[in-house]
């Protein structure tokens, strides 16, 4: 946490007249973690979260711009995604740039392989995207340069929904910079070749970025402009359109609740559920939307808004029923994989808030057997995996043990 972070929390509460014990009491926050905020030590964005609400205040009101704290550990990153980075943003002179494209490829193969990193993502196989995304952007790249016409125009779509497969991957591995180059050309391709659905697809993982960045305001108005200029007719809208359409508004949505905006948040999910009862199944088309968009991901969604605003018996309320029941996603079909163990992170998270810190390992533990590489990235699982050795016997469990070399956690 920033100085001037913490002087601002400092600021806000004393124009309100309130002691650190009231702001305590009025965020049910510990005077201990006042003073600790106050005094610039480290904190979650969760706890900002519940101090921008105790003050009335915008979460982003509490940001500001300072020097950063050095970045250290990042040496193995930097190597594993060398190539990748040579790809994606080789070096560029006065006349050419140092890239080493090598032949073309088919248009059909290159899109069979861009379907193939999809399906390598979303098994959790990061390693192997990683592999295969410097190879593929460079036949894309070199496939463009070797057509003309309508094939060129073709070439260029396929290029785009490629850097899109490059910036989902690397948001998630939290590599944000690279992200938004590969975001942000593709959805410069997309625009100049008229494909709106593609673009707003970039826009979706752009605004995901944003949220990943804390860049609160950023993403919800972003997302806002997008979905109003994609609003569909409902009656007449295909299943691409109603599902960026909705991926837009859960953006929305996720951007206004983490940054005290309770009232935009409840209309922007209203009109994902809105898209969502249209679709009345869990669709997913990577080349005209982001994930798999439903009845089902609306209502996980809506569920993580309770966990960000520390509702947690509410979590627990509706964990496993409605929408959320086995029987539901039988008639609507599963959710992303991503967005189910990111909602049973949540519902790990309040088993912790409860108390019942065995029920959370216990759904650590699935996670951990079906998504494993994906839990390694996920700094909710580090911090809940915190408060349970917190809260530790004395001798831990082999499962905890397992579990905390697993997430690099130390008690």
């Amino acid at each position: 946490m920033t100085t001037n972070e913490s002087q601002n929390v400092k600021k806000l509460r004393r124009s309100k007249g309130w002691s650190q014990e009231d702001l305590a009491h009025e965020s049910d926050l510990s005077v201990a973690t006042i003073r600790k905020v106050e005094q610039g030590g480290s904190v979650r964005v969760e706890t900002l979260h519940v101090l921008a609400r105790a003050l009335e205040v915008s979460t982003s009101e509490l940001f500001t711009t300072e020097s950063p704290a050095p970045v250290v550990g990042d040496e193995s990153n930097r190597q594993h995604l060398a190539e990748l980075r040579k790809a994606l943003m080789p070096p560029v002179g006065l006349a050419a740039t140092l890239n080493e494209l090598g032949p073309g490829d088919d248009l059909d193969t290159l899109q069979r392989t861009i379907g193939d990193g999809h399906a390598l993502y979303h098994a959790d196989r990061y390693g192997s995207v990683a592999k295969m995304l410097p190879g593929l952007l460079r036949r894309a790249e070199a496939t463009v340069a070797a057509t003309e016409g309508e094939d060129q125009q073709r070439a260029v779509i396929v290029r785009g929904q490629a850097l899109l497969l490059t910036g989902k991957y690397l948001v998630q591995v939290r590599q944000y910079d690279l992200a938004y180059y590969a975001l942000a050309e593709a959805i410069r391709l997309a625009r100049e070749t008229g494909q709106t659905l593609s673009a707003a697809t970039g826009v979706v993982g752009m605004c995901w970025l944003l949220l990943r960045q804390d860049r609160f305001d950023e993403s919800e108005q972003l997302a806002t402009l997008t979905a109003s200029d994609m609003e569909p007719v409902i009656s007449k809208a295909a299943p691409g359109q109603l599902a960026v359409w909705g991926e837009l508004s859960l953006r929305v949505a996720s951007a206004a609740v983490r940054n005290n905006r309770p009232d935009v948040a409840t209309e922007a999910r209203r009109m994902a559920s809105t898209a969502a009862s249209a679709l009345n199944t869990e669709h997913v088309d990577y080349r005209t939307h982001w994930t798999t968009f439903g009845p089902v991901t609306a209502e996980l969604k809506a569920v993580e808004d309770l966990s960000i605003m520390g509702d947690a018996r509410g979590v627990l309320r509706r964990a496993d029923d409605g929408l959320l029941s086995q029987k539901a996603v039988r008639n609507f079909g599963k959710p992303s994989s991503n967005n189910w163990d990111r909602h049973r992170l949540d519902v790990a998270k309040a088993h912790v808030a409860v108390g019942s810190h065995q029920d959370a390992m216990d759904v650590l533990t699935g996670l951990k057997a079906t998504s494993g590489e994906w839990l390694k990235h996920q700094a909710m699982a580090r911090y809940v995996m915190g408060d349970i050795l917190k809260k530790r016997p004395r001798t831990l469990t082999t499962d905890m043990r397992h579990m905390a070399t697993h997430l690099a956690v130390r008690g």
